[in-house]
């Protein structure tokens, strides 16, 4: 399929995986009525609080997960979930874990977030993200009959050389669901987001928390889709919602035959 739409969710998610997954729920089935058939969810959609945060891991054959896939398949869409906690081996730990589930219910791909936000900024935000999750250390694109889809999560955006691995791999689009704060976004979210669609020239989807959660944590929310030009399709403003935007493969050959960025990199020492 060359053409067809795709949305963001912008959620507040809290601390109770019920409520979360109600509203994740009535957004995507208003996002399917508006007719998108890729969806995709902000960072740790389903639970976001640093409490009690190891007690809310799940498998990939959890509830969480079968609410997922039991979403996707009756919508018939491409579901990204964002990510969800992912019990791991480590006893104190797990994972950061994005999945990208198809239109029958099944998941195609998994990708365990690898750059964690470990960070001292002035006062203002301070997380060590190591000591609870797990990194990953294996890039994904998952494939589909719409297209290639990369996977990351968040803070991966600060780091180019793996949406350069993604493209690299086929990636025609890129799946980057966080949860910024509020303090680093209003200056990095949007000039990371464009610069990675430009330089890789894919379309990216970035689905953001957004407002107040538990323990006073702020996100900048501004979900948006971006094209492979770089143009800010779509741009959601304060709140709980979704925007969508179409998504068209000829735009991303035209771009890429124009500037072609892919043929044009070279090795240096």
């Amino acid at each position: 399929m060359e053409r067809f739409v795709a949305a963001a969710i912008q959620l507040n998610s809290k601390d109770n995986v019920a409520e979360n997954l109600t509203v994740i729920k009535e957004l995507v089935d208003a996002a399917t009525g508006d007719g998108a058939k890729l969806i995709v969810l902000p960072e740790y959609a389903n639970y976001l609080a640093d409490e009690n945060k190891l007690e809310h891991a799940e498998t990939l054959d959890g509830p969480t997960m079968a609410t997922y896939r039991e979403l996707a398949r009756t919508n018939g869409i491409y579901l990204n979930c964002g990510s969800f906690l992912e019990k791991s081996n480590d006893p104190k730990r797990s994972y950061n874990t994005s999945v990208l589930i198809s239109p029958n219910g099944e998941i195609i791909d998994i990708y365990r977030k690898i750059h964690l936000f470990d960070v001292s900024i002035d006062h203002q935000v301070n997380d060590k993200e190591s000591d609870s999750i797990v990194a990953g250390d294996k890039s994904v694109v998952a494939r589909t009959p719409l297209l290639n889809i990369g996977l990351t999560i968040c803070y991966d955006l600060r780091f180019p050389e793996l949406f350069q691995a993604l493209t690299d791999k086929g990636a025609n689009l890129i799946a980057a669901p966080a949860a910024f704060t509020l303090f680093t976004g209003k200056d990095h979210w949007e000039p990371l987001l464009r610069a990675r669609a430009i330089e890789n020239e894919v379309f990216v989807i970035a689905a953001g928390q957004w407002g107040v959660h538990p323990e006073n944590k702020s996100c900048f929310g501004n979900s948006m889709i971006i094209d492979p030009w770089g143009t800010v399709m779509a741009k959601a403003s304060e709140g709980v919602g979704f925007i969508t935007a179409p998504i068209d493969l000829k735009l991303q050959a035209k771009v890429r035959a124009q500037i072609p960025n892919l043929q044009n990199r070279r090795h240096f020492s």
